[in-house]
């Protein structure tokens, strides 16, 4: 069983580029084409608000534990899975980067930076009495305002900005607004040269050499921006997508080990082994059971 690939469908949200649905349609739709349940990969971003029930949601293969209150945010190329045993309430909220580039052009919004890539990470927020009041009363505006004839795209951005910003100040570890312009830049630049070379490269000297900067600076942005250095920023996401290889294409050992440049098979297990206690074959079993 592979993870499917889950695209942002652009018709339902109108073009606007942010849906917002019932987390009760994912246990009351025959018509999706993935199982909700299943780890799957998403290519836009995701805010999982739960108004009542508990259970656990799964990022990246971590389980986090929700309860009513609770907020998880999955970013774009994540594999996640609901937990909808105890069919819980509440909403997700939807939106793509074309959507936040849109935001950002018209209005402050935090930047959203490769956090997930930290261990000390997490992507639960427990919301308190007032902050839940109040997160709820801005989803519950934004849909009301997608659904109108002549709704309104600015004043859409404006409430999600509202609700990101709130959101975000609550969130201690996610604070980079020390962060200048042009260490933002410098970070997303590293972060996408990384995403399109981390298979064959994972010398943090090389990247800064390509963004123009030195293996100090970049190691400043990255440590201010995620707590890692620029080379644990690199092991993180190597490893994460090596866990996304391994479910998504259900590739062998041995043909993932190629991929990322191992000499042979027998070292990419003791690798992996090392950081996950798994070897890729146990780790491939344990999230391609299907559910009983």
């Amino acid at each position: 069983m592979n993870i499917p690939n889950v695209g942002f469908n652009h018709d339902k949200s109108n073009n606007a580029e942010l849906e917002i649905i019932e987390l009760s349609s994912l246990y009351e739709r025959t018509s999706l084409s993935h199982d909700p349940e299943a780890p799957h990969r998403v290519s836009f971003f995701m805010f999982l608000y739960i108004e009542e029930g508990e259970g656990t949601h799964m990022v990246d293969f971590q389980e986090y534990p929700f309860r009513a209150g609770s907020m998880i945010f999955v970013q774009r190329e994540q594999v996640h899975a609901f937990d909808l045993s105890s069919k819980p309430k509440g909403k997700v909220l939807l939106f793509t980067q074309a959507f936040l580039d849109n935001v950002h052009t018209n209005m402050r919004l935090p930047n959203y930076t490769p956090t997930h890539l930290n261990q000390q990470h997490t992507p639960l927020l427990c919301l308190d009495a007032v902050n839940n009041k109040r997160s709820q009363t801005l989803i519950n505006e934004i849909t009301t305002e997608i659904k109108l004839d002549n709704s309104d795209p600015l004043l859409i951005m404006y409430l999600f900005s509202a609700l990101a910003l709130l959101l975000h100040r609550l969130r201690p570890e996610m604070r980079h607004d020390k962060l200048s312009t042009e260490q933002s830049l410098k970070l997303a630049r590293f972060f996408t040269l990384m995403q399109k070379h981390f298979g064959h490269i994972r010398d943090a000297n090389w990247y800064a050499n390509q963004i123009n900067t030195t293996y100090k600076t970049l190691n400043q942005v990255c440590k201010v921006a995620t707590g890692l250095t620029a080379k644990q920023m690199i092991d993180a996401f190597t490893l994460i997508e090596m866990k996304r290889r391994l479910i998504v294409t259900n590739a062998p050992s041995q043909q993932i080990a190629y991929d990322f440049g191992f000499e042979d098979a027998s070292n990419f297990v003791k690798y992996f082994k090392k950081q996950t206690s798994l070897t890729p074959n146990q780790f491939q079993k344990k999230y391609t059971t299907p559910k009983l």
